[in-house]
């Protein structure tokens, strides 16, 4: 019997669990390991930020549902990982031993290499569900106060859509409490153009986000670094093509929500041999490390080089089917491994949908690959967007609360419009 850990339990670990078990049969040891005991729907929280939606809509205890698969679940840090030894230190002292890891934790939430950013300083984030409710206790503030606002991402960030869906949101539910018009808002990044979004754009990305934010009356920079935060006050340097600083901004702000660049969490990034410089795991085309062949890795917290060099850095971004994708190429190849029904050389696709809300509408892309150069470069914008992004926070939560990943007509609805989890 083989022991499958999985360590994090997001959109990919959840998934990875119920694929893996599915897969596997009984005849295999599951365990998922994550520090939280509740799983968060975070593309949700741009919405639980301004109050449209509450902690209990969008997250759930994991226990109860992955008990019902027959999956173990252990709510504790991961302090350290013993690659050559097969074993896990956990924070309460006791040790998990594995036969495959699959490491799937997101990543470190790198403020600290902004001076004075973050929600324990200056600015707020909507990374995570905790963050989201303080956001949105600084939202309210700004209600009582109205005034400047400044969104985007600090210098090195590889999530983009996220602070594009808030701006939006924000100015949606601005203009209903008839405030907008006491609130200019600034959006700031470190993209070379508006609808880079860390992929270089996607099909006419540019001209439809530019059109959207001038209707918005939003005001951007681009190639913005942002080097200090202070109470009320963000410093960001703006670049030319060349990377000389051309302007050098005072932005004032009654609220800020800035990303900020991620890194590899500790325990991940301290395996010698593992992942890169930053911290992030090292992968060869299957999704296995190749220094450990009994290690496997997807979303967040893989290395995925930039799609270009920018004046300041821009990371690529992994998105939700994208990150599905690079679970069933792990989960096949590790069934194959252990069966020796077939060689482990699956390659997930990598293909992006992305459904952006903007508060009333939204925007859509599909990428086929995410990576350019594409074969399918499409985006679109509506409120049909905005309808679907709704729908879709619905089916997530429902299918990851009945233990399934892809449900028979998910597959056959994909595959109708183009769209494969595995390379053929």
């Amino acid at each position: 019997m083989a022991h499958i850990v999985i360590l994090g339990a997001g959109i990919g670990g959840l998934p990875a669990a119920y694929e893996a078990r599915q897969a596997l049969g009984k005849d295999h040891r599951i365990t998922v390991i994550n520090a939280d005991p509740y799983f968060q729907f975070i593309p949700s929280n741009p919405w639980l930020a301004v109050g449209w939606r509450n902690r209990d809509d969008i997250s759930f205890p994991m226990a109860p549902y992955l008990e019902r698969k027959d999956i173990d679940f252990i709510a504790q840090m991961v302090t350290a990982i013993h690659a050559p030894d097969n074993r896990l230190d956990l924070a309460n002292g006791d040790s998990v031993d594995y036969d495959y890891l699959i490491i799937t934790t997101g990543a470190k939430l790198m403020f600290s290499e902004v001076e004075g950013a973050g929600p324990e300083h200056n600015t707020q984030s909507i990374c995570t569900i905790n963050h989201a409710e303080q956001s949105y206790e600084d939202y309210q503030r700004l209600l009582n106060s109205p005034g400047p606002v400044v969104v985007g991402a600090f210098g090195g960030a590889s999530c983009y859509g996220p602070a594009y869906e808030y701006v939006f949101i924000l100015d949606t539910a601005l203009r209903k409490k008839k405030l907008r018009s006491k609130v200019p808002i600034t959006f700031v990044t470190p993209e070379p153009y508006i609808g880079h979004l860390g992929l270089g754009g996607v099909a006419d990305s540019n001209g439809m986000l530019e059109s959207e934010l001038r209707s918005h009356d939003v005001k951007w920079i681009t190639n913005a670094k942002t080097t200090k935060v202070e109470k009320g006050i963000m410093y960001v340097d703006e670049y030319d093509r060349s990377g000389a600083v051309i302007h050098q901004h005072e932005l004032p702000f009654n609220h800020a929500m800035m990303l900020p660049a991620f890194k590899g969490v500790d325990c991940v990034a301290n395996v010698p041999d593992l992942c890169n410089p930053r911290g992030f795991v090292k992968i060869d085309e299957y999704q296995r490390s190749p220094a450990y062949k009994n290690i496997f890795s997807a979303g967040v917290a893989v290395a995925i080089p930039p799609v270009e060099k920018t004046p300041v850095p821009v990371g690529a971004p992994k998105t939700g089917y994208m990150i599905e994708s690079m679970i069933t190429a792990i989960v096949q190849n590790i069934h194959a491994e252990i069966t020796g029904e077939g060689k482990p050389d699956y390659k997930g696709t990598w293909q992006a949908i992305c459904l952006a809300d903007f508060g009333d509408r939204g925007a859509a892309f599909v990428a086929q690959p995410q990576m350019p150069p594409r074969n399918v470069n499409w985006f679109a914008s509506g409120k049909w967007v905005h309808l679907a992004k709704i729908a879709f926070e619905k089916y997530f939560i429902r299918k990851i609360k009945k233990g399934t990943s892809e449900p028979l007509y998910e597959k056959y609805v994909m595959k109708a419009i183009g769209l494969n989890r595995l390379e053929k």
